[in-house]
């Protein structure tokens, strides 16, 4: 988008506008610009990050054009369950299926996306599952003093956009609901379309808007300083702020929807979507009351982040991708 990489020398400014808290780049000039920058550079290989752009239909004609392998991370949550969320995800997965054919390689993060991209059309050859990879020395247990700045004895932490599919107003009214004493607070980091609408709705001594937290130093300090993480999203991919939370040795309490459950299973809580609120206060005052608990899920989540969803792991099977479209 137009503010992002600005202290990058080699960055490439695209226009774009925003619909429903998301940039979306625009077409008329970009594609000049993409090919111009190609060209320059004598790219030999391309890589794109897909999310909902009208861009992604064109980049394969445009590298293919000039001679250029072209890989696609597809970004789009998803919900098997026939929900309204979950039937909206299937929709823009069967639209994109056409150009997703296109591309060299398309990489998605479960076993259940590459099953449904296979059943909308895009070649099982050039589907690769490479789930999303954590920094685990960076995301790691250790000191924080944010408790002590906000004056918490307790911390429950949400990370992530604060949009209506991330039910963040739930998780919320779950926390009042506990009643607990005042210095059990919950922090809120993010920003989107129910920013205002939370904050407003939420006014309380316990509840803290961080905003969005653009320091990874500041993050980890929130997470290190986390008892509980909560993620009560509608859909999802696979959550990077899950992840990072579990290398933090955070217990975790996460909805089955997209990959979350499937990463989560046996190092935390899961929690049904259709008993969202009853489930999300017994999780809350379950890990509120049990120390031992916590601690427990939050090793398994490490340890779980450590085997599966390290950052080293992650590299080396997208090099392996790179280099079998480049030799």
């Amino acid at each position: 988008d137009g503010s992002k990489g600005e202290d990058d020398p080699r960055s490439i400014r695209l226009g774009s506008f925003n619909l429903l808290n998301h940039d979306l780049i625009t077409l008329p000039g970009a594609v000049g610009i993409i090919e111009e920058t190609l060209r320059r550079e004598q790219v030999d290989l391309a890589h794109a990050s897909l999310s909902f752009s009208l861009l992604d239909f064109s980049l394969p004609d445009i590298c293919h054009g000039l001679g250029i392998p072209i890989v696609a991370t597809l970004h789009f949550p998803y919900d098997r369950r026939l929900t309204f969320w979950g039937g909206g995800t299937r929709v823009l997965y069967r639209l994109w299926a056409m150009p997703l054919a296109k591309y060299d390689a398309v990489i998605i993060f479960s076993d259940e996306q590459r099953q449904l991209l296979i059943e909308y059309g895009v070649p099982p050859e050039r589907i690769q599952v490479i789930p999303n990879g954590v920094d685990e020395e960076k995301f790691s247990p250790g000191p924080s003093d944010y408790k002590d700045k906000i004056g918490a004895e307790f911390l429950f932490t949400y990370c992530g956009r604060l949009d209506p599919e991330k039910n963040v107003g739930s998780f919320l009214r779950a926390f009042l609901d506990l009643n607990l004493p005042p210095n059990y607070k919950t922090v809120v980091a993010g920003e989107g379309m129910e920013q205002r609408l939370l904050r407003e709705r939420f006014r309380h001594v316990s509840i803290i808007f961080e905003g969005l937290v653009r320091r990874p130093e500041r993050l980890v300090e929130i997470l290190r300083a986390s008892d509980v993480f909560v993620l009560p999203s509608a859909v999802e991919g696979l959550s990077l702020a899950m992840l990072e939370a579990m290398a933090c040795g955070v217990a975790t309490v996460a909805t089955d929807v997209g990959s979350n459950g499937e990463a989560l299973a046996g190092a935390g809580l899961v929690i049904n979507l259709d008993h969202l609120d009853g489930q999300l206060r017994l999780a809350l005052r379950t890990l509120s009351e049990h120390p031992e608990l916590r601690r427990l899920l939050g090793e398994k989540g490490r340890q779980r982040v450590l085997e599966r969803y390290s950052l080293d792991k992650n590299i080396d099977r997208l090099l392996e991708v790179y280099y079998s479209l480049v030799d």
